[in-house]
């Protein structure tokens, strides 16, 4: 079976997945809080190489870039901010249109149920403060069927 990645068309697909997300989100008059003290000019890319990790395709985030404890530290110690989150997800949502990954459902199902997990769980397990994330952490992979469980 192809991998998520595979099925959004590689790189080229979660590219333009992040593009309409970030477009989104720093358009979004609640999420784009999170990105008011500025950002990467590089995001999308950086977005675009760890989700396309999480989904199955090559670890090039890992080695480019860092690991899960970086990326969760950069989510954490905010509080807790549940229309933030809330509102980020009906962004993915829409970029999913946006990008044209909303075609076959199943796949768009699967890429929602990532997006929403990782928003409420992986990224929103240290809400007091990012010195609290373990170090150490795998970007966790996601398949058709969910989170895997086991290592690669």
């Amino acid at each position: 079976m192809t991998s998520l990645f595979e099925a959004c068309g590689g790189f080229e697909g979660v590219h333009r997945l992040a593009q309409a997300w970030h477009h989104r989100i720093t358009n979004d008059e609640i999420v784009n809080h999170a990105f008011s003290h500025g950002y990467r000019a590089d995001h999308v890319v950086r977005l675009s190489t760890y989700w396309a990790e999480a989904l199955g395709g090559p670890p090039d985030y890992s080695a480019r870039y860092g690991d899960e404890t970086a990326v969760v530290r950069m989510h954490s110690g905010n509080g807790e901010h549940d229309e933030m989150d809330r509102r980020a997800i009906l962004c993915f949502e829409a970029a999913l249109v946006d990008a044209g990954l909303d075609k076959e459902p199943r796949l768009a199902r699967a890429l929602l149920d990532y997006f929403t997990w990782a928003t409420t769980t992986s990224m929103a397990r240290y809400h007091h403060s990012a010195d609290d994330v373990p170090s150490g952490l795998a970007i966790p992979r996601w398949s058709w069927d969910g989170l895997e469980t086991r290592s690669r």
